[in-house]
């Protein structure tokens, strides 16, 4: 699943406390939702993580995380 994707579930506010609990700005969540940007490998794992494995980090990074 993409990050927008799983957004779309979410409520209002989601998107910032995600962000605020991954220690990034909401301006560059807002990149990685609209694939503007590529998450780092480490972050890619907290995502998957926060999203309890709704997107995989393999979702974010299939460059790195193939297997």
């Amino acid at each position: 699943m993409k990050l927008r994707e799983y957004f779309e579930t979410e409520p209002l506010g989601a998107r910032g406390e995600m962000a605020a609990h991954l220690g990034i700005s909401l301006t560059w969540m807002s990149l990685l939702i609209h694939e503007r940007r590529t998450a780092s490998a480490a972050l890619a794992v907290k995502i998957e993580k926060a999203t309890q494995g709704l997107v995989t980090r393999k979702d974010l990074r299939p460059d790195l995380f193939f297997v």
